[in-house]
This record gives C-alpha cells, structure tokens and sequence, in this order.
C-alpha cells in the first residue's frame, strides 16, 4: 500500500479525553507517526468503564494508530526529555487546562525556540482570550454555555438538563484540529514557517449552530425575538427547565410541516426515520403514506398562519396512526423503493456487522497487545492516491517508551536510569 500522505511526519500528543485525541487519531490515519504522551498511571479514559485494566473500549478507540509514550512531566527531567524529542517534532497537540502547558514546558513559546518551524495546536473551554479564558471546561459544560443542550431540549427523569451523548464539541474541535494541521503543513511546505492553531469547545459549539446564534434583523424579528421574550417571561416567572423549553418550542411552529417529513415514527416493532428534504422526496413519501391531500409544498402554503399550524398538527396525528399500521420493515422497504432517504433506527452495537458498513471497508482487523484481535472503526476519509489506513491497535501503556527515545538519540543506559528514577514508564513484554 502507498504511503499516507503525512508519512514520515512526527506528532507528539499531550492528550487526555476526547478533543486531541480524536484530531490524532486522524492524523495518524492519514500517516503520520502519532506518539502519544501519558502521564505514569495513563492517561485517565483508559481506566473509564473498563474492563480489562487501563484498556478501556472508549481509550482504545480514539487512540488506535498511536504510539505510548508514558513520561512525568511534573518532573523538570521528564521535561527535559521533551525538550530534546521536539528538535524532531512536526506537530505538538495538546488539550489540557489552559495554562497548563506553561507550567510542565511544553508551551508553544518555549517550543518554538527549539523548532522554528513547529506547528502547535491547543485546544481549550472557552478560547484563549476574555473573561472565561481561565475557566475549566469540558463538552457537557460546552453544551450548556453554548445553548446547544438546549437546543437538543432533553431532560431527565427530574427534569433537568440532559446532555447531547455524544461529545460533539470535543468531536468536531478534533477534526477541526486534524484540518487545520494539514492546511499548517501544506503552509509550511510553501513558506518553511510553523504556527500555532487554536481552538475551543465555545467556538465549535457556536459553530455548530450558526444560524441559531448569528443575528439577522428580518427573520430575528419575525422568529428569534418573539421566541426569545417568551422564553425569557417563562425564566422570570419562575418556570422549570422543562417548561422554558415548551415556551421556546412553542416559537418553532413555523417548521411543524417540515418536520412531518424530516423526523421519526414508531411502527411496528421499532421506530423509522426519514429525512424528505426534496419536494420530489416529499411526493414520492406522501404517495407512500397515501395522504396526497397534504398541500405543505403549496406556493400559497404560510407556515405562519396559525390555521395553517393547526392543520400541520392533525397532519402529524394522521401520519403516526399511519405509520403504526404497519411494520418497520414494510416501511423502509416501500420508502426505499420510492426514492425517499429512509432507516430503520440502528443500534451502534450491531453496526460492525452490518453488511453495508463491511462491504465498504469501514471496519478494520487490528490486535492489540493485550486484548488480543479487535475490529476498529477505519479512517473517516478514504482517498484513492495516498490511503488513510488504521496504523495499529492503541498502544498498551508505555508499549513505545524506550522505542522513541532510541529513536530520539538516547543512550540505553539514558533510558534505564529514566527507568529506574521513575521519569519513564516502559511496559515489560
């Protein structure tokens, strides 16, 4: 297999839960040899519902193609260590507190002067500028500060604000992450400087929900500010978290006809979604359903018009009493056959078999050094010319310790008295 089109590039990751290592783990993906560095003990996801000992699943998943390279930066010879590994560095990720960085060393300012051309990126809660710059974060946090979770509008069974389950913020701040060190690369491959990136979980969070949060005066008065009085007279009032979302949905009536055609149904033994964003998907759905009175795509048809709000609802009614007459099967079969984007609700836990997912490659043989053969979820990106490939299994803690620093220039003795000292973690065969 060709080569990735990052090979012989160098990451160092100075990682922990999700943001940097999702951008690794990609970067990695499109070759580029991604170490990454652990604290002794490892870095906290690996104990996180694991069941085999510092191997947890959601460790091993976002950290497949990596090597370990576990050393105590709190230790000024660990960081010496460091020191001398960035003279062959391309790339420094790092996702710590704010601040942080500064404290062990690893700062961008101080790299920089042993590599010129270092490309740095970082990750933080809230940005590096302003009143939050130096509060904690995290996505859940990220979530609530942003207005997504409510915009996600869960709850509990006490009411109370539930989060997204899927840390999207951290998520999306990775593959931002990963592009933005390709678009660093290629930069520096024209101009021979390095620099340093940065983002945030507000700023991904924000951009997530752009239409939400940008401010356009014509269509913010007619929707944005009604709803946002609303919702501001049910806080002052006193009302719960459930009932402020009410008062906000309570704004969005004006898409009760689109979501007719772009949401979910239960039917006979699950539930079915479908996503008609066509006048011709929303034809072909309404021939499906047989409710071709439906007249939501009509030139004349205001969403604003509250009998027109009134008519959507009964529409709704009618399309669940449908849906449930039949089985889930049925369903995804003759929206199939029409044309509309139609699924069965999945549960992730059967998709490694899936015969979609298998026959396109999205599944990858991989063993681990510990718990033997596992099949990962592959690149993201497919490309034809320099493959993205799933380098290895995540590395075992301390797996490459001693490997990179041979690599590096150590002296074998270098390295059992870092050993010894307790500055560097090697695992024993």
């Amino acid at each position: 297999m060709p080569a990735g089109v990052l090979s012989g590039i160098r990451v160092l990751e100075f990682s922990q839960i999700v943001a940097a290592p999702v951008a690794g783990v990609n970067l990695a993906d499109f070759g580029a040899d991604v170490v990454k560095v652990e604290p002794p003990g490892g870095e906290q996801t690996r104990r996180m519902g694991s069941v085999v000992p510092s191997e947890s699943k959601g460790f091993q998943a976002l950290n497949r193609g990596k090597r370990s390279l576990v050393i105590d930066l709190h230790d000024e010879r660990g960081q010496a260590v460091m020191r001398r590994l960035i003279a062959q560095t391309d790339v420094v990720l790092i996702n710590y507190r704010y601040g942080v960085a500064e404290r062990m060393g690893i700062d961008y300012e101080t790299l920089c002067k042993i590599r010129p051309d270092l490309i740095y990126w970082q990750n933080t809660g809230f940005g590096e500028q302003g009143p939050e710059v130096s509060r904690a974060g995290s996505d859940i946090v990220a979530q609530a500060y942003s207005g997504l979770m409510v915009t996600d509008a869960k709850v509990d069974d006490d009411g109370a604000p539930d989060l997204i389950s899927v840390p999207i913020s951290d998520i999306v701040s990775g593959f931002a992450a990963a592009m933005a060190v390709g678009m660093a690369l290629f930069h520096r491959e024209k101009t021979g400087e390095g620099q340093y990136l940065s983002t945030s979980l507000l700023r991904t969070a924000l951009f997530l929900q752009a239409a939400s949060v940008m401010r356009e005066p014509v269509s913010d008065a007619v929707l944005r500010d009604p709803m946002m009085e609303r919702s501001r007279a049910a806080i002052e009032g006193g009302a719960s978290y459930p009932e402020v979302l009410q008062a906000r949905q309570s704004g969005q009536a004006a898409r009760l006809a689109f979501r007719l055609y772009y949401g979910g149904y239960r039917a006979q033994g699950g539930a079915v979604v479908l996503g008609a964003l066509t006048k011709t998907n929303r034809n072909s759905m309404r021939e499906v359903l047989g409710f071709t009175d439906e007249d939501s795509d009509s030139p004349d048809y205001d969403a604003l018009d509250p009998e027109n709000q009134r008519r959507a609802i009964e529409w709704k009614r009618r399309f669940r009493e449908r849906f449930m007459e039949r089985s889930v099967e049925e369903w995804v079969h003759d929206f199939d056959a029409a044309g509309v984007p139609v699924s069965a609700v999945r549960q992730p836990e059967e998709l490694a078999d899936d015969p979609q997912v298998v026959a396109d490659g999205m599944m990858w043989d991989v063993e681990h050094t510990v718990t033997g053969l596992q099949r990962v979820v592959g690149p993201a990106v497919v490309m034809s010319k320099t493959p993205t490939a799933v380098q290895r299994s995540a590395p075992a803690l301390g797996e490459h310790s001693a490997q990179v620093l041979v690599e590096g220039g150590f002296a074998p003795e270098e390295i059992a008295r870092l050993c010894e000292e307790g500055v560097l973690v090697q695992r024993l065969a």
